[in-house]
């Protein structure tokens, strides 16, 4: 089962009892900057029976544009830093760091030209940090597909069974808030929900498609 749907999947049906859950509607919007994202490509119809409703390349070409954008301001603020400065990037994981809805097998891949953008990003400094909705119980699974596809994985933080209970842009928020007080500046914060961005503790947010909450 865990080749078919992947471990992303299997944790939503275990989380709800067995019926496999959709994104929940959100706006559309794009990559930005400052604290509030904005406008995004333009929404596609509903998603039906749980599979994407945008065409795989039209998704990978509009993921590339919000990654260049993400890409051309790590490249320009992380030289900025100072020796003290010790900096750091939050990403959501489920269609913003693998292309779980996409390619829903175990390891799911990862989003190419978003691990470039990572890797390229760590590579001069920079520690990566995934917070993401998922059960904490499948930490180790996920942590595993991270790696196996390439991404470094400086911390995960997933919901435990309280966490379950709690809005999922309150928890994200929270664990940014967490790792400021471990004393990381958070210079880039990337997700593809309003959930993902919305609370602050970010200097930048960038935001990939989710065509109207059609992609988890």
């Amino acid at each position: 089962m865990a080749g078919r749907f992947g471990v992303r999947h299997l944790a939503v049906a275990a989380a709800t009892g067995g019926v496999l859950l959709v994104g929940v509607a959100q706006p559309a919007s794009a990559a930005t900057s400052g604290p509030a994202p904005a406008a995004a490509p333009a929404a596609a119809p509903a998603q039906s029976l749980g599979r994407p409703s945008v065409p795989y390349e039209t998704w990978l070409k509009d993921v590339q544009v919000v990654a260049d954008s993400a890409g051309a301001y790590l490249q320009e603020r992380v030289p900025q830093a100072p020796t003290t400065y010790r900096p750091a990037i939050v990403l959501d994981i489920d269609n913003t760091s693998l292309e779980t809805d996409y390619t829903p097998s175990y390891p799911t891949p990862a989003i190419a030209a978003v691990l470039k953008v990572v890797r390229a990003a760590h590579d001069h400094g920079v520690k990566v940090f995934f917070v993401t909705a998922r059960p904490d119980f499948i930490d180790a699974f996920t942590r595993y597909n991270l790696t196996k596809v390439g991404y470094p994985v400086d911390g995960l933080y997933g919901r435990s069974l309280w966490d379950l209970f709690q809005e999922t842009g309150a928890f994200k928020t929270a664990k940014r808030q967490e790792i400021e007080r471990n004393g990381y500046t958070i210079v880039a914060n990337i997700g593809n929900n309003t959930t993902d961005l919305v609370g602050g503790h970010a200097e930048r947010t960038f935001k990939l498609p989710d065509y109207g909450g059609t992609l988890s």
